[in-house]
């Protein structure tokens, strides 16, 4: 008798316990949740079923009898607060406006490219047609590589040409010798040596990215700015074929025919060098500088100047953006200002 009077006193606490917690239920899932506690495999009510087997065969039908009438009591609570949650949620359901599926959808307002990504995707695309191949190279360069292996040493007035962003290296206080000075690469062209340094000729490569100069900003001049430099480099390559390739992307750039001139530049890394003017809209405009790659060049990135020759040319790609769009600022482009970004 004692063992029935403890399941039976168990029995009173878990059945008091599980109406708590059915009052208790928010949700579906929360009345779930009961019945796995007390009616699942391993449940309070259902192991109070499996232990009745040891009790004497005078208590097993009383308890038998006291365990059903907790379990459909229990049951019926939850039935009922299923149906009440169920009401709750057909309530809410219809109070919410019906949807017309047929009428059109709002409209998801997409990206698109910058103007600059824009331009650098096209001019790639005009250059991988002709045969040229994208190459990339690091932001952050070395004074050999942006500077001396392309003949302008340390001394050479030419550096003056460029307003240089010095880098210091880290944990230094003081720039280190000039052979381990880093800086924010000032033109694409340190990548035509990296390049030759590890490839030999035929090589016909434009490097697109952006440079870096430490100088005042106005309408057509950024302290940042994007440039594509082209290579070529063979047995007997010449001006004609600059000249020819070059006619070849303005007339696919801009679409029509575009009349060229070449002036004589200075350039320390091309000899001869070139100025390469258009004319556009009636008005001759300098757009880009070329020439015939130095011997010294070719010499600093393992090559023999005997055995090759080749031209290069740096063109902004800035400058053909604002005339391909008719911008009249360059500061725009890097202004972040969204009624001039989201302009079609």
């Amino acid at each position: 008798m004692q063992a029935f009077n403890a399941k039976f006193m168990s029995l009173i606490l878990i059945k008091n316990q599980a109406e708590k917690e059915i009052d208790a239920a928010k949700e579906l899932k929360d009345l779930d949740a009961v019945w796995q506690k007390y009616f699942g495999k391993k449940g309070k009510i259902s192991l109070l079923f499996k232990g009745i087997k040891n009790l004497p065969q005078e208590e097993k039908k009383q308890m038998g009898r006291e365990l059903n009438e907790a379990k459909n009591e229990i049951e019926k609570k939850i039935e009922k607060k299923k149906n009440q949650l169920l009401d709750y949620l057909r309530s809410k359901s219809r109070s919410f406006k019906s949807i017309d599926v047929s009428l059109p959808g709002n409209k998801i307002p997409q990206g698109h490219l910058h103007p600059l990504t824009k331009v650098l995707f096209e001019c790639q695309e005009i250059f991988e047609k002709l045969g040229f191949e994208v190459v990339e190279g690091p932001d952050i360069e070395s004074e050999w590589y942006n500077f001396d292996a392309l003949n302008i040493p340390a001394w050479h007035p030419a550096r003056d040409m460029w307003d240089t962003f010095w880098l210091k290296e880290p944990g230094d206080s003081k720039l280190k010798d000039n052979s381990q000075k880093y800086l924010l690469r000032t033109h694409t062209s340190p990548v035509q040596v990296r390049y030759m340094e590890k490839h030999n000729p035929p090589i016909r490569i434009v490097v697109p990215g952006r440079c870096f100069r430490f100088e005042a900003t106005d309408a057509s001049h950024e302290i940042q700015f994007y440039q594509l430099e082209g290579l070529m480099v063979d047995k007997d390559i010449s001006l004609a074929n600059l000249k020819a390739i070059l006619i070849e992307f303005f007339r696919n750039f801009f679409g029509r025919e575009i009349e060229m001139r070449f002036r004589p530049g200075y350039f320390p890394f091309t000899e001869p060098s070139i100025e390469v003017d258009i004319n556009f809209e009636g008005r001759w405009m300098e757009l880009l500088g070329a020439g015939m790659v130095h011997p010294n060049v070719f010499k600093n990135a393992g090559l023999n100047p005997k055995d090759c020759q080749g031209f290069a040319f740096g063109v902004g790609i800035d400058r053909l953006a604002m005339l391909k769009y008719k911008i009249n600022d360059i500061r725009l482009f890097y202004s972040g200002d969204l009624r001039f970004l989201e302009q079609e």
